[in-house]
């Protein structure tokens, strides 16, 4: 499997990985901040793309009332499965679908979110193209992506210590990919391709990023991401070797107890 196959499979026992250690590492204070600003918004049906363990889909259901309709969405069923097994404030449609096809009517959405999800997508314009097409005339599309891995702490410790491990092939995964898609230029453009008119609003927000011990940010990439594909499609047995690796740097940097970094994104808002 290609890398550019892999980034966007999790499936196995990263859904798992993912939502006990990751979530709550790095995503969970920005799903709450999502959540804040669709909700200082009249909205009464919201489509969210890329939705994985559903992080941002319990705070976005926390925040909005009752009467509003949320449909979660994910090209991975396993992390749809993860996200539905977990407990939900209140009723909220799960739905296979790809963003390059959303399987919906014109119109028939007053936002569209995506929390960290549109750097997988291969064809970002056409992604775009779905999104604003699903949108009602003046909905929003308001979607989060990450900064530069080198203003991202233990993403960034995480890549360093597999450059060393695999010094012949490293591991780009997260420079690549969630990390990849940060110029803010290249964003506004992909948007207008997409049929977006109006310039995007697009805020940086920083955050600490804070865990019990250097150990579980070092599992949370690479056992909890596809970085764990690209870890085995090097050596299979390699992998608790890595996460070791991993632990260790992310310890050197930040100190072998309670660990804190810092963590940086873009989010971004635009209309239809």
């Amino acid at each position: 499997m290609t890398s550019a196959a892999s980034d966007k499979v999790f499936a196995g026992s990263i859904p798992k990985i993912y939502q006990t250690y990751l979530v709550p590492l790095i995503f969970q204070s920005y799903a709450d901040d999502l959540a804040r600003r669709l909700a200082s918004r009249p909205v009464r049906s919201v489509l969210e793309i890329a939705a994985g363990t559903g992080v941002a889909t319990r705070a976005i259901a926390s925040a909005l009332p009752a009467s509003a309709e949320i449909i979660a969405t994910d090209l991975n069923q396993a992390m749809l499965d993860e996200a539905a097994a977990g407990a939900m404030p209140r009723t909220v449609e799960w739905r296979q679908a790809d963003a390059m096809q959303l399987p919906f009517t014109d119109g028939a959405f007053d936002a569209v979110v995506c929390q960290f999800g549109v750097m997988f997508f291969p064809d970002k314009p056409k992604a775009f193209v779905e999104a604003r097409r699903v949108l009602r005339k003046g909905g929003v599309f308001l979607f989060s992506v990450w900064d530069r891995i080198e203003d991202n702490g233990f993403a960034d410790a995480v890549t360093a210590a597999l450059s060393e491990v695999f010094r012949d092939d490293p591991p780009r995964f997260l420079a690549r990919t969630p990390h990849g898609y940060h110029d803010r230029t290249s964003i506004a453009r992909d948007l207008a391709a997409g049929g977006f008119g109006g310039p995007p609003e697009i805020v940086t927000l920083a955050r600490r990023s804070r865990a019990d011990s250097p150990r579980i940010p070092a599992l949370a990439f690479c056992q909890g991401t596809p970085l764990r594909s690209e870890i085995e499609a090097r050596d299979a047995g390699r992998l608790d070797e890595a996460t070791d690796a991993a632990e260790r740097e992310v310890g050197r940097r930040y100190g072998t107890g309670t660990v804190e970094a810092g963590m940086q994104a873009h989010f971004v808002s635009v209309h239809a």
